[in-house]
């Protein structure tokens, strides 16, 4: 069969429409203007100088940077942006991965991190490094329910830009300015924030879901962590040596926080998500390498995650700060092969439950919460998981809950080896109008 190479449609998917050039060279227009009004520091101003106290973050020549890439700067240290997968959806063209895995209205969601700075300098960061690092907390810090609103009022600026672009659906635009979700992962490492939990409170408070993501570096800090929706951790090697070579982390120990926060993790009583980054020549060398699959099931047997997300590396050009090339970007089907060969390694306990080809994702989901009278009940039930927080926050932590207590059933259309691909039916899909290579060969997505 020859077939149109949809496996890598992220990579196609870099190309930019008309209307995405007018409505993004605006946002960075707008986005200059407020920082030509806004007073900046300098670089040697990013630590904490005698007799000054703290200083902001992110320096002159950092806020320039992240500015241009669409970046609204909240304060000193936070920051907010829109979703390329909140324009598809407010147009009709689909959602992202978390749509189909757990439910979320990606045109709903926003994007945001309370600190820009991280503890990693990552190969595949797709920041390109424009943002600062740290091992602690030394800067000023911003209020969480001014972070929040802040940010909530800046996203909903952004979305009132889309207002007019061909393709909005007036009905989705209007609903759009009333977020219901946070994903907590835009750049930087959240946890970091020593807030962090009041600002979880301030989105939970406004019946927004929340969906952090950490490197795990800061073990305490995931203890200490009050109920999300979701928490995540990044696994990006399955042993000390990967890991120091792709993450490149600030810490000495390392491979300690790392193990440390996965123990950590195990401990939560909400749902929990390991996401494994596939990288080829760094992270995949081969799915069949025992030695490799045995060490990541170490890593599960070390931190029992309740989900297991596997994506492939998303390639953002070229960059001085990393050799990556497409060359290292694995096909849905390597992701595919790779994450059903990590869940027979794990005798039964995990099991195919969704994917989506268009972000090369998949998800490993374990059977015994997630599996029930044989059918997979991975999306999230929001109004529930809200009831639970407010009797949560009422009782000052004492009464607890479970990823049991707010599970949906998964729809058909999102599960593994769907006929759709993940894609929701009640959508549109867009092809680019474009020569494209073809491959010769089976289809990828055959069960």
């Amino acid at each position: 069969n020859v077939i149109t190479n949809n496996d890598k449609e992220e990579e196609s998917d870099l190309e930019v429409e008309p209307e995405d050039l007018i409505n993004d060279r605006y946002l960075e227009l707008e986005a200059e203007e407020e920082e030509n009004e806004t007073q900046l520091i300098d670089l040697e101003d990013i630590v904490t100088s005698p007799g000054k106290g703290p200083q902001d973050m992110v320096t002159k020549a950092q806020r320039k940077s992240l500015t241009k890439e669409g970046y609204k700067i909240i304060g000193s240290h936070s920051a907010v942006k829109l979703c390329r997968w909140t324009k598809h959806q407010l147009r009709g063209r689909g959602g992202c991965y978390k749509h189909t895995f757990y439910g979320i209205t990606s045109y709903q969601c926003m994007e945001a991190t309370p600190s820009l700075a991280c503890a990693n300098k990552c190969v595949f960061c797709w920041r390109h490094h424009k943002n600062p690092v740290g091992k602690e907390w030394r800067w000023k810090m911003d209020p969480p329910d001014m972070i929040v609103s802040e940010a909530i009022n800046l996203h909903r600026k952004m979305i009132k830009t889309m207002k007019g672009v061909p393709g909005v659906q007036p009905n989705r635009l209007e609903e759009a300015y009333t977020v219901k979700h946070c994903a907590l992962s835009l750049v930087g490492e959240p946890i970091m924030y020593p807030r962090i939990n009041e600002m979880v409170g301030e989105l939970h408070q406004r019946d927004i879901s929340t969906f952090l993501v950490t490197n795990a570096q800061f073990p305490k800090a995931i203890i200490d962590l009050d109920p999300v929706t979701q928490l995540y951790v990044s696994i990006d090697a399955s042993n000390k040596d990967a890991l120091k070579a792709i993450d490149r982390p600030l810490f000495g120990d390392f491979w300690e926080r790392f193990t440390g926060s996965l123990k950590a993790l195990r401990e939560k009583g909400q749902r929990t998500v390991y996401r494994l980054t596939l990288v080829k020549q760094w992270n995949m060398e081969d799915e069949n390498d025992e030695e490799e699959l045995c060490q990541y099931v170490k890593l599960l047997e070390l931190g029992q995650p309740d989900l297991i997300e596997i994506k492939a590396v998303t390639y953002c050009g070229k960059s001085d700060a990393s050799n990556l090339t497409m060359k290292n970007v694995p096909w849905h089907s390597e992701v595919r092969k790779f994450a059903d060969t990590l869940c027979e390694r794990t005798n039964g306990e995990y099991g195919t439950a969704a994917e989506h080809v268009h972000s090369c994702c998949t998800l490993l989901a374990r059977k015994k919460v997630f599996f029930k009278d044989g059918e997979w009940h991975t999306w999230i039930n929001y109004p529930k998981f809200h009831q639970l927080m407010k009797e949560y926050y009422a009782s000052n932590g004492e009464k607890t809950f479970s990823t049991v207590d707010y599970l949906e059933k998964t729809p058909s259309w999102a599960l593994w080896g769907a006929q759709e691909e993940g894609f929701d039916p009640k959508e549109t899909r867009h092809y680019r109008k474009k020569k494209t290579k073809t491959l010769v060969g089976e289809k990828s997505m055959s069960p």
